[in-house]
């Protein structure tokens, strides 16, 4: 009983003394951080635990599906290629693929006049001449664009019939364009091109005789001597 009483004293002695200094205060705070660090790391066990269940489920997703790709893969073996229906073939040396893809005109005309700007002339030729083709009435089509596209398709070295169609084009539609003349002397060269002498020698001598003071001219004048010569000859 003597122990039990002395104990109560030192207990008052110490929480009286401890209120005094600020102490109990103090150990008050430090237990409410303690309480708060326990509650948060029971917060993130619960997340790992969650995530970890998250984890375990993609892994059994992931799992299925090379399971079903590896499946698919053993199916196709020892089978022929087969071409969807609904997927239009590529062409060989296609850059356009317009079936594929449907490029507007506005889109064509882009890739069209950027590529003759770097002279990637096969691209812009073909670029050029689906837009021809596929938007002939469209408002983009004009004298300058038939132009561009006849130089595109002369400078590829591979399509001096489109050359001629779109120059042709600009000779019968456009007689006032400021592409006119250039026209002409283009669409001579590229009959030369093609075998047709005639057409070529009628122009050089319509040029000789109307333009010969003109740019074009210098630039036909070129090729006239010689195929005069083996033309006449």
């Amino acid at each position: 009983m003597k122990e039990f009483t002395l104990f109560c004293v030192l207990t008052f002695i110490f929480t009286y003394t401890a209120g005094q200094f600020g102490l109990w205060e103090d150990f008050k705070k430090r237990a409410d951080v303690v309480h708060n660090y326990e509650y948060k790391a029971l917060q993130l066990s619960k997340e790992v635990r969650e995530l970890r269940m998250e984890n375990e489920s993609l892994k059994s997703k992931v799992s299925k599906l090379i399971s079903e790709k590896e499946h698919l893969a053993m199916n196709v073996v020892g089978k022929k290629s087969r071409s969807i229906a609904s997927i239009p073939k590529q062409s060989v040396g296609d850059l356009v693929n317009f079936e594929l893809y449907q490029w507007s005109a506005e889109k064509l005309l882009g890739v069209g006049e950027q590529a003759l700007h770097f002279k990637k002339y096969e691209k812009s030729a073909q670029f050029y001449n689906t837009l021809v083709n596929k938007y002939k009435s469209h408002q983009s089509v004009n004298d300058k664009v038939l132009f561009e596209a006849g130089i595109a398709a002369y400078e590829s070295k591979n399509h001096y019939d489109w050359s001629a169609k779109h120059f042709e084009t600009i000779v019968a539609n456009h007689p006032n364009s400021k592409y006119y003349r250039g026209a002409k002397l283009w669409l001579a060269l590229s009959h030369f091109h093609q075998g047709d002498q005639d057409k070529f020698i009628a122009t050089v001598n319509e040029f000789r005789k109307k333009y010969r003071n003109t740019q074009e001219w210098k630039v036909l004048s070129r090729y006239y001597e010689e195929i005069n010569y083996r033309y006449n000859k």
